[in-house]
């Protein structure tokens, strides 16, 4: 089984990692005791799945970052593959397993956005070592958004995983058995998908050609600048700004967008820096606060909405 070893840039836990996926309902995630992290999931191209289990000892003194180990599996056609480690497959998965934890951005600098801003300051401290835990692909996201429109998040990840368990490939990660969602042409194939209108159905098979075409190639959306990659993803079926958005953020992986399609960070934000309805409702003075927040303005967003999420509904 291919072994990776990760040394983060920065502060990186990879029990943060995992206490947020258990708080994500896409993921639908379950922690294990062991203090392995298990994932399943279509590799970018969506010509194979990998499994993957990461495990990190934690250091004492918390001051720098520990090593992320992993070993992965490829799965091509349904069996097990073990490419070499200087084979495009190898490099692809270290690719795309250091992206879903946030691992392939140098985060050296982001401690010191403590010392300009008070708010960042109290977030770090209350998520210690946390970075975006992303979907494991652009694609998966864009699947998201159209599976979650308009519906309750818990009744949308049902579906998702009811696709995963139906449509997508098993795989054994660790002593534990994963689904992975659908890969696209998978995805392409389902005629029919209960709990899902039509318009939605044809919609997941327009994103999954989309995928299948490269348009939501992670390294291509982040190869651009973002507004321009906004603009395109804009261009695919069912997708709004809310979702292009999170498409680029928490799919891609970029690190420096302010989300101003996203009013629960608005509102999120507006509750931190003391501010007040109206103040929340204007998107270009919070996006000027968020420019001290450069080069990390997605990380600071999420962070804001994790604390948001760990408050009492009466102070939300």
């Amino acid at each position: 089984m291919p072994a990776l070893s990760f040394t983060p840039k920065g502060p990186f836990s990879l029990v943060a990692s995992t206490r947020f996926l258990e708080g994500f309902t896409p993921a639908s995630y379950h922690h294990a005791p062991d203090g392995v992290l298990r994932l399943a999931f279509p590799t970018d191209d969506g010509r194979a799945v990998i499994g993957c289990a990461l495990w990190q000892k934690e250091r004492a003194d918390g001051a720098a970052a520990a090593t992320v180990h992993a070993e992965y599996t490829l799965h091509v056609d349904g069996k097990a593959t073990e490419p070499g480690a200087s084979t495009h497959p190898a490099k692809a998965a270290r690719a795309q397993i250091a992206r879903i934890l946030s691992l392939d951005t140098d985060a050296t600098d982001f401690p010191a956005l403590a010392d300009v801003d008070p708010v960042v300051a109290g977030l770090q401290a209350q998520f210690p070592g946390l970075r975006p835990v992303l979907f494991h692909s652009p694609y998966e996201a864009a699947a998201w958004t159209i599976i979650g429109n308009r519906i309750r998040k818990t009744q949308a990840a049902h579906i998702k995983a009811r696709l995963a368990q139906e449509h997508g490939q098993t795989v054994d990660v660790a002593h534990r058995r994963l689904l992975a969602f659908p890969a696209p042409a998978a995805l392409r194939r389902i005629g029919d998908i209960p709990g899902l209108t039509d318009i939605k159905v044809e919609r997941l098979h327009a994103l999954a050609d989309a995928a299948l075409d490269g348009r939501l190639d992670a390294t291509h959306l982040l190869a651009q600048p973002a507004e321009f990659a906004l603009t395109d993803l804009k261009e695919l079926p069912g997708i709004g700004p809310f979702s292009a958005e999170l498409i680029l953020i928490r799919g891609a992986g970029h690190p420096d967008v302010f989300p101003r399609a996203e009013p629960r960070v608005h509102r999120a934000m507006a509750a931190a820096y003391g501010l007040d309805s109206t103040a929340a409702a204007d998107t270009t003075r919070l996006a000027a606060i968020a420019d001290a927040w450069r080069p990390y303005r997605s990380w600071v967003a999420l962070l804001l909405r994790a604390h948001a999420q760990d408050q009492p509904a009466s102070q939300t």
